[in-house]
C-alpha cells in the first residue's frame, strides 16, 4: 500500500522473484555465452589451422603455416607416387604418374591458399572454428606441368599421324589437285592442361587413405624349448594344438620395457594411430599401458600349467603354421620391429631363447578408398556409377568380407546389364551391413571394418545368452536370403 493525497492505494503487481532469478540467469548466460565466443574467436586466431583441417590428405590441423608447409612438403613425395593420371589415344592406354619429372607441386602455395580461405574477420573465426571441428576442412594442392611428360611424348610419337599435304598431278589435259586428308592431331598443350588438372584432383580426394597391418614371426618347432613351454588349449577345450610359452611377473616386465623401446623399422607415413586393430604390431599394442598385453595375446586366462597347476602371470601362444608341425607363428605378434630386434626381444622369452626364427614379422601398407563420400551402397562410384569397385580397396577389411563386396558387385552388375534394378541387400544381412557402413556418409573419420554383429540391428525381442541371440541374428538374415534367391539368380 502506498500513500496518495493522504489515500491508501494498493501497488500493482511487480514481476515475481523467481522470474527476476530466471532473468538474471538468463542474461548471466547469455553474457558467458557472448564471452566464450568472443574468446573462441579470439583463440583461433588467423596464423595457425582449424582444427580437423587436411591438404591432400595430410593433417595440418592447428599447425602454423610453416609447421603445416614442412609436413605438406614431406608427404607430397609419397602422395604423387601413389597417384596417376590415365588418357587413352586410338584404343591405346597411357598414364602420366605422380612423381614424373615434369610434374611440380608448390607445398607452400598451397598452405598460403588454404590459410586465406580460412581466415575471415574476427567475428567470423568462432563460427569458422565450430564447422571446422563439425565438418572438417579439405583441400587440395594445384598441381603444373612444367615440361612435356614422357608419356604424351610417347602418344604423339605413336598416335598422331602428320597432317597431310595437298598434292597434284599434271595430266595430258589438266591439272589435278588431291586434297589432302587431315589425320590425327594431339593438342599437346590442352592435354598436359587436363593432367594436371586430374593430378591435382586425385591430391584434393581422400585417395591417399591407408591403414598398416603386420604379420607376425614364424619359428621352426623343433627350436623352441619345451622345458619351459606345453602344449594345451585354454580351457582344455578342443584338441592341443597350440604350444603355451609362459612368463612369470619379472620376466614380463622385463619383456614388456624392451618391447615398447625397441627399435622400428621405418615405414614411410607410419604412425601408431594408423593401424587396423585386428593386425595390431604388438610392440604398439604394447605402448597404450603396461597391462594391455596382459588381457589380449598375452593373457593367461584359462591355461593352465602343468608345472604348478595354475594360471601363469602372462602366456605367449604359438600356433601351428603348417600341416606337418614344423613351423609356427607367434600369436597376436604381429610386428614391424627391425628383424635384429625382434630376435632380441622375442628370445627374452623363456622358451625361445634359442628359437630359430624362420621368418621375421613385417609391415603391410594397405590403401583404400574414402567410400563414405565416393560409394554407395553397391560400391559404385556416386559421380560415375558405371564404375564399381570391390575388395580391400573398399575399406572391407578379410577375405570373406572382399568376397562378399565382389559378390554384390558382381550382381548389381549383371542386373544393370540386364535392364533390371538392383538387389537390395537390407542391414539384417551381413553383407547388406557391410555395404551401408562403407557408404554410410554419416561416418566421418573411416576405417576399414570387418564384419560384426554390432553394425546388424538387434532382434526386436530379448533372447538369453549372446551366443543364442547371434543365432537367431543369423536365421533371420538366413530366412532374408531365401526370399531374395530369386532375385538375385534372376
Amino acid at each position: 500500500m502506498e500513500n496518495q493525497d493522504g489515500k491508501r492505494v494498493a501497488r500493482g503487481p511487480g514481476m515475481p522473484r523467481g522470474g527476476k532469478i530466471a532473468l538474471a540467469v538468463v542474461l548471466v548466460l547469455v553474457l558467458a555465452l557472448a564471452g566464450g565466443y568472443v574468446g573462441l574467436c579470439a583463440y583461433a586466431g588467423s596464423s595457425a589451422f582449424l582444427p580437423n583441417t587436411s591438404i591432400a590428405g595430410v593433417d595440418v590441423s592447428g599447425q602454423s603455416r610453416e609447421g603445416a608447409t614442412a609436413a605438406l612438403g614431406g608427404a607430397l613425395p609419397g602422395l604423387l607416387a601413389d597417384s596417376r593420371a590415365e588418357f587413352t589415344c586410338a584404343g591405346q592406354s597411357y598414364a602420366v604418374n605422380g612423381d614424373d619429372p615434369s610434374v611440380s607441386v608448390d607445398a607452400a602455395a598451397a598452405v598460403d591458399a588454404a590459410l586465406t580461405d580460412q581466415a575471415g574477420s574476427f567475428f567470423t573465426r568462432g563460427g569458422r572454428y565450430l564447422a571446422a571441428v563439425m565438418h572438417g576442412n579439405r583441400y587440395s594442392v594445384p598441381v603444373t606441368l612444367t615440361g612435356t611428360p614422357d608419356a604424351v611424348t610417347r602418344a604423339v610419337e605413336e598416335c598422331s599421324d602428320p597432317e597431310a599435304q595437298t598434292t597434284w598431278e599434271v595430266t595430258d589435259t589438266e591439272l589435278v589437285l588431291h586434297k589432302g586428308v587431315t589425320g590425327r592431331t594431339i593438342d599437346v598443350a590442352a592435354l598436359t592442361d587436363a593432367l594436371a588438372e586430374r593430378l591435382g584432383e586425385l591430391l584434393g580426394e581422400d585417395t591417399a587413405l591407408h591403414f598398416y597391418d603386420a604379420a607376425a614371426p614364424l619359428v621352426s618347432a623343433e627350436s623352441v624349448d619345451m622345458n619351459y613351454a606345453w602344449m594345451g588349449s585354454r580351457y582344455d577345450k578342443g584338441t592341443a594344438d597350440y604350444v603355451n610359452c609362459p612368463m612369470n611377473q619379472e620376466e614380463y616386465d622385463a619383456f614388456w620395457k624392451e618391447l615398447t623401446t625397441a627399435q622400428e623399422a621405418e615405414v614411410h607415413g607410419f604412425e601408431d594411430s594408423m593401424v587396423f586393430e585386428g593386425c595390431m604390431p604388438v610392440e604398439v599394442m604394447a605402448r597404450r599401458g603396461h597391462d594391455t598385453l596382459l588381457y589380449g595375446p598375452l593373457k593367461s586366462r584359462g591355461l593352465d600349467d602343468p608345472r604348478t597347476g595354475r594360471w601363469p602371470y602372462a602366456v605367449v601362444q604359438l600356433r601351428r603354421d603348417n600341416a606337418e608341425g614344423t613351423v609356427y607363428n607367434l600369436v597376436g605378434f604381429q610386428t614391424h620391429l627391425k628383424f635384429p630386434e625382434q630376435r632380441r626381444v622375442f628370445s627374452m622369452i623363456p622358451a625361445l631363447r634359442n628359437a630359430e626364427f624362420l621368418r621375421y614379422g613385417v609391415m603391410h601398407r594397405n590403401t583404400f578408398l574414402d567410400s563414405p563420400r565416393l560409394l554407395d551402397r553397391y560400391y559404385r562410384l556416386k559421380k560415375e556409377p558405371r564404375i564399381a569397385f570391390a575388395g580391400q580397396m573398399t575399406g572391407v577389411e578379410g577375405y570373406v568380407e572382399s568376397a562378399a563386396s565382389g559378390f554384390l558387385v558382381g550382381i548389381e552388375t549383371a542386373r544393370r546389364l540386364k535392364g533390371q534394378s538392383p538387389v537390395d541387400f537390407p542391414r539384417e544381412m551381413a553383407i547388406g551391413a557391410l555395404a551401408l557402413y562403407i557408404s554410410n556418409e554419416s561416418v566421418t573419420q573411416f576405417q576399414p571394418m570387418n564384419i560384426n554383429f554390432g553394425i546388424i540391428p538387434p532382434l526386436d525381442h530379448f533372447v538369453k545368452g549372446k551366443r543364442n541371440k547371434n543365432a537367431e541374428i543369423s536365421q533371420r538374415a538366413l530366412a532374408i536370403l531365401e526370399e531374395k534367391k530369386a532375385d538375385i539368380l534372376a
